[in-house]
Formats: structure tokens, sequence, C-alpha cells
């Protein structure tokens, strides 16, 4: 079979993002375009203006909504991007403007799925943050709603949904039928470090990886095995007799792991939510006489702003922080000095074109060959990297 051949779409691509994902929609959109056209394995009248299928989110006053699409999806295959996170999105409701949560911008995933009316080829749902998934599974009686949330997708007729470094992979279990793939930014993480910090020294003895927690493990060693570090964990003790805004207060850190004096580290994590956790370990590693400290984060939500960063940063108490802009990131952070954006619209876009193709995701999936090789053109490393 030729290049060519294999490379058929599956169907005519169509991409639908909402508008919390407009920007980056737009973004993606024009990578997937370029790549084709680079390819040569497309001609001029294969690669349309734009792959963008246009949609009228309408809010009524009393807070109701409906979708409308003002293009054709008939026998399309059809990618839903949603950023469930995107609080910037705002609408007026009995005369006061109200910010959008998860549970509205997941009721506009169905909305439009309920426009598509069955008439695409096949849906695949990108909801990089994956609705509820914190509330992933039941300890008591509580609602189950990542779950109930992946059922009601898979009833609507959604083929995949897509995910990234979602809190707890087992979720997928609810849909043991549908395709349900979870993908990590470590290969851009990587990348934007080692562009941003060219003196970061990735030797044993010199930089470490620090887990801040134990269900964040997994991801440090795949990180300290990909860069060739030692590796360390800081152990939450909470006050199981207390619950503030739905969690158990942290009481304090536990380090476990090797001295961190004179050391460069990196933290990386899953989510930075008021960024509590993860400022109180850099204080804590601090105090041990770590050098500098870097976070790594797929998403950063500041829920209770930037005050705290701003200050401890100015404190001298970490260096800078990392995350991908999967998910909606303030105009403050963005600009703030120790704040760098990992860009995911290069690899949403390969996402895309190699899902409408019908080709593997796989090499995607797992990044260690291509961080090898990363690190070899900057460093000259090539160690053996775990499987991720």
């Amino acid at each position: 079979m030729d290049q060519a051949a294999k490379h058929k779409p599956y169907g005519d691509l169509g991409i639908i993002a909402l508008k919390s994902f407009r920007e980056m929609g737009a973004e993606v959109d024009a990578r997937v375009r370029a790549r084709r056209r680079e390819s040569g394995l497309f001609g001029e009248d294969d690669i349309p203006s734009t792959f963008l299928v246009k949609t009228d989110e309408v809010r009524f006053s009393n807070g109701e909504g409906k979708v409308k699409l003002t293009n054709t999806v008939r026998g399309k295959d059809i990618y839903v991007l949603c950023d469930v996170g995107n609080y910037s999105c705002t609408y007026d409701m009995y005369g006061f403007r109200n910010h959008m949560g998860p549970d509205e911008h997941f009721q506009d995933i169905k909305r439009t799925l309920s426009a598509i009316a069955g008439k695409s080829r096949r849906i695949t749902v990108i909801m990089p943050r994956l609705y509820a998934s914190r509330q992933h599974r039941r300890k008591s009686r509580e609602s189950l709603d990542c779950a109930m949330a992946l059922q009601e997708l898979e009833r609507l007729g959604v083929t995949s949904v897509i995910t990234f470094d979602v809190h707890d992979n087992n979720i997928q279990n609810a849909i043991p039928l549908g395709s349900f793939e979870n993908l990590y930014p470590t290969y851009d993480m990587v990348r934007a470090l080692l562009s941003r910090e060219k003196d970061l020294a990735l030797e044993k003895g010199r930089t470490l990886v620090i887990s801040p927690d134990t269900g964040a493990m997994d991801r440090a060693i795949y990180y300290s095995g990909v860069l060739g570090t030692d590796i360390g964990l800081f152990y939450k003790r909470r006050d199981l007799r207390t619950v503030i805004n739905g969690s158990n207060p942290i009481i304090t850190h536990e380090y476990m792991g090797r001295p961190v004096e004179g050391m460069d580290v990196l933290i990386v994590d899953d989510m930075i939510a008021s960024g509590e956790s993860v400022l109180d370990i850099a204080a804590e590693l601090k105090a041990r006489n770590a050098k500098r400290i870097f976070v790594a984060a797929t998403f950063a939500m500041f829920t209770e702003g930037l005050g705290k960063f701003n200050e401890y940063y100015e404190r001298g108490l970490f260096t800078r922080v990392y995350s991908t802009n999967l998910t909606y990131i303030p105009p403050e952070a963005m600009s703030a000095p120790w704040f760098k954006i990992v860009d995911m619209s290069n690899f949403l876009s390969k996402l895309i074109d190699t899902l409408n193709c019908d080709e593997s995701v796989a090499p995607l999936k797992d990044a260690t060959a291509i961080i090898k090789d990363l690190l070899e053109d900057s460093y000259g490393l090539h160690s053996a990297v775990p499987q991720a």
C-alpha cells in the first residue's frame, strides 16, 4: 500500500470548536491544513479553507440555551472540542453576568451532539480536562458524575472520548465498549522546559523530580526515568475529621527521598487548583536548601487567584511554573514573569489528522522515543527510559 492510500481520510473532516475552545480550535484547524499541504498527500481540492463547522451557541435570558449548527455535518468525521474549565465564557441571565462552569460546558457538548442528530459518520469528543474527573469513584453515598457523563456521551452517539492526564485512567471502565484515550503532554512539557531553562543539568545529584503526593508517583517516575534523575515524594497528612471545600485539609507535607540541598527540583503534577499544595511543597523544599524549583502541571486553574503565587515568587520560593493551554489560562497568569505556557495546538492537530486518516495514535501516546531524541540533541544524553 502506498503512502497516499494509507493516509486516506475515514471521512470528510469536520472540527466543532465550542465557544470554550474557539481560539485554540482556530489554531488547530490552521495547523491541520498546513500539515496536509506539507505532506504532499492531499490535493488542493482536498484541503478546504477551513475544517471548522460553525456553531451558534444561544443563551436565553433565563439561562436556558441551545446549539445550532450553521454548516452541514452529513457524512463527516466530526471532532468536538470543548474546555469544560473555561470560566471566561459568560452570558446574561436575569440581568446579571454569569460565568459558565463545567456543568454548562458539558451541557453544550450534549446540545451539539443533539444538533448533529446522527447525521455524521463518526463523532469524537476531545475534552482535555475530563468533565467531573475528580468525582470518578464512589466512597460513600455520593454521586458518580464522571462515569455517568461518559455513559451519556456514549448513548448520544460518541464513538471516542479523548482526554489528557485524567485523574484516574480506570474511569474508562464506565464505557467498556467505547474508545477512551488518555494522553499526556510529557514531550511538549520537556521540550518547553529544556528550551527555556538552558542551564538545567539533567543528571543524578544535580536535578531531582518530586511527586507532590502518592497519587502522582507514576507520573514522577516516568519523568525521572526519561530525564535520568533521582526522585522524591511528599506525603500529605490530612485532617480526616474535617471537610473544607469538598476535601480534607492538609495538616503537613512529609518528605521521603534523598537530600535536596543545592539541587534543582522539578515538581510534576496533573493540575494546579488553588496551588496551596504545590506552594507549600516549594516552601518545604526551600527550607531544605533546594536551589531552584520548577513546577510542571498539565492544567493550571488558579482557582484562588495569583496572589499567593506572586508572593512566593517574590520571596524566591520557586522559579517557574509550566502548564499547557489545554484549559483556560487567565491573562494575568500569561503575563506573569514566573509562568510559561506549553502550546499543545500542534499536538492536537497531529492527533486529529492521524485519527481522521484512521491511523494508530500509539506513537502519540508513548513519547519515550522522541524524548530520547530530544535529550540526545540537547545534552547528548541517551539513557534507558521506562515505557509510558
